[in-house]
């Protein structure tokens, strides 16, 4: 296949999608995945939409107001440029260059140059300390550094014979300046073919659970895998997107680079050190925003704001990351005249299972499976696939393009994960009799109270229904009777404070709202322990529970 017949089935592909928006049933059922031989998604798509093309491909406005633009046409020709540079400076197909920058215009300028060159993207949060960068520079195998000026004292601590480039007009000696690439030219010749299978970007995951791992993508994987990302954001061309996810994490190249782009959207970004609600929503009425996606902790501090000061609500709101609370998609749907649709992916895949644009959505369900995914559950007793409930896992035998090839180096783990013919996610999700997915919990998380079965989720939901609640995370606590019972770590909203009158207010609500065998048995006010990606490490707080608390409330205690 020809890199001209490979775009043509990426376009093919794309624009099903795009004229089955609305129609999920149809588009599940006759959506098919490209499979190209060859295909660089940057010089086959992402150039062929740049021709000639003046719409801003990215558009940034910075805390103090000030906006730049990049039109689709520019950035082909910058990244040409990137390219050009790179290569000078001795990156070559297959080096991996581990790229930590802000949301800044060098980051997806570098990201298109190296995919143009071959070279391997391993993403990292500007947040990560030395001891995280002497684990990717070591187990990632770096050969090149980029990041941003003010970080570079960071690689003082991180041995190795990298070449270190730094994004700032001062850098410090020994760094090369990143902002030479400017002044090279534009006109950029590949130095061979990429195949589709080549490997595009490794991944270090959130590690809530255990110690990151190394997630490889392709040059398929990720790029063609995101035509179910852009499906489920409902993206149209011409669409203004805008994705609250920091640089450095997947979820960043889900929607601010490969979905929207997919589509021939504009990416919005709002850079802020301190999330302020009014000063977002202002900038989305000011630039036009048509489709947002934000996290389940942006969307908790959204709803502690006054909603309505957004004049102009966009189209479409989705939401990813961790499961989405009831108590919030109300919310917003009073205040926007929208719903906020949940969707679920990882890191290792594209969006898997989703509520897509024109479908119903049923209270609590993250929705159904993606246009090409199909998705299995596995009962964790018999190992048999379930109608019911039991681990989501995807299913590989049909060969759905946007999962990983696996974990780099560590065969075992990978021969784990995709054993049998399925990826398995680790996560517990129930199907009702339409197909719906709703999700129950991570595997690790779910446990079980007088023998019953608790979704720490389900709890976490009921728990956020109150006004005191800003966020809660709900874990197992030791119990001679009933061996274990559910506790809420709880950070409460703006306004309350933490003692005995607000924990039976909470324990009333609890035994309002929940069955006597999944309320809350005890309360512990605290700020919740997050990874650098902002999710919630229940982990660390399973192991503050073991070792006891003299700050957590009995409901016993309380009457």
């Amino acid at each position: 296949m020809t890199e001209n017949s490979a775009t043509e089935s990426f376009q093919a592909a794309r624009d099903f999608l795009l004229e089955h928006r609305g129609k999920y049933d149809a588009a599940h059922a006759g959506f098919t995945w490209p499979r190209p031989e060859r295909f660089n998604w940057a010089l086959d798509w992402f150039d062929h939409i740049a021709t000639g093309n003046g719409a801003d491909a990215l558009r940034i406005v910075e805390e103090d107001g000030t906006s730049r633009s990049v039109s689709f046409g520019e950035m082909a020709n910058r990244s040409d440029s990137a390219a050009n540079w790179l290569r000078a400076q001795g990156v070559a197909a297959g080096d991996r260059i581990l790229v930590m920058l802000g949301n800044q215009r060098e980051l997806w300028e570098v990201m298109l140059g190296a995919m143009k060159l071959r070279a391997v993207v391993i993403p990292a949060t500007p947040l990560l300390g030395p001891a995280d960068l002497r684990d990717r520079v070591d187990r990632g195998r770096v050969r090149h550094v980029i990041a941003r000026a003010e970080d570079t004292h960071k690689f003082d601590e991180v041995p190795g014979t990298y070449t270190r480039i730094a994004a700032g007009t001062e850098v410090p000696t020994g760094w090369r300046r990143l902002e030479d690439m400017y002044a090279t030219d534009c006109n950029f010749t590949p130095d061979g073919t990429t195949l589709a299978t080549d490997p595009l970007m490794l991944y270090f995951t959130s590690g809530t659970t255990a110690s990151p791992k190394l997630v490889e993508h392709t040059h398929a994987s990720y790029p063609i895998g995101h035509l179910s990302t852009m499906y489920w954001l409902g993206l149209r061309p011409g669409d203004v997107h805008l994705n609250i996810a920091s640089p450095g994490w997947a979820k960043h190249a889900w929607s601010n680079i490969f979905a929207p782009w997919n589509a021939g959207a504009t990416v919005f970004v709002h850079n802020y050190t301190r999330f302020d609600a009014e000063r977002l929503m202002a900038e989305m009425d000011r630039g036009g925003v048509t489709t947002f996606c934000a996290p389940p902790t942006v969307w908790r501090m959204l709803i502690q704001s006054d909603l309505t000061k957004l004049r102009k609500p966009p189209r479409e709101a989705v939401a990813a990351g961790e499961p989405l609370n009831p108590e919030v998609i109300d919310r917003v749907r009073d205040a926007w005249g929208i719903t906020i649709r949940d969707g679920f992916g990882q890191t290792e895949t594209t969006l898997q299972v989703g509520n897509f644009p024109g479908a119903e959505v049923k209270p609590g369900s993250m929705g159904r499976p993606a246009p090409g995914y199909e998705i299995v559950l596995l009962d964790a007793v018999t190992g048999k696939e379930s109608p019911v409930e039991g681990e989501l896992c995807v299913d590989l035998r049909s060969a759905p393009a946007g999962v990983m090839t696996g974990y780099r180096d560590d065969p075992e783990r990978t021969a784990e994960a995709m054993a049998d013919g399925l990826y398995r996610t680790g996560d517990i999700a129930s199907r009702d009799a339409d197909g719906y997915l709703t999700y129950v919990g991570r595997a690790d998380d779910v446990f079980k109270a007088s023998d019953y079965k608790i979704s720490p989720f389900e709890l976490e939901s009921a728990l956020l229904e109150h006004e005191a609640v800003a966020e809660a995370a709900v874990v197992p606590a030791p119990d001679e009777l009933r061996l274990a019972v559910p506790k809420a770590y709880v950070t409460l909203a703006a306004g309350w404070e933490p003692g005995e009158e607000t924990a039976r207010a909470l324990f009333e609500h609890s035994r309002a709202v929940l069955s006597p065998y999944k309320r809350i048995r005890r309360i512990e006010f605290a700020e919740l322990p997050k990874t650098v990606s902002g999710k919630i490490r229940r982990v660390e707080l399973r192991e503050l529970t073991a070792a006891g608390s003299a700050r957590e409330y009995d409901e016993a205690d309380l009457g």
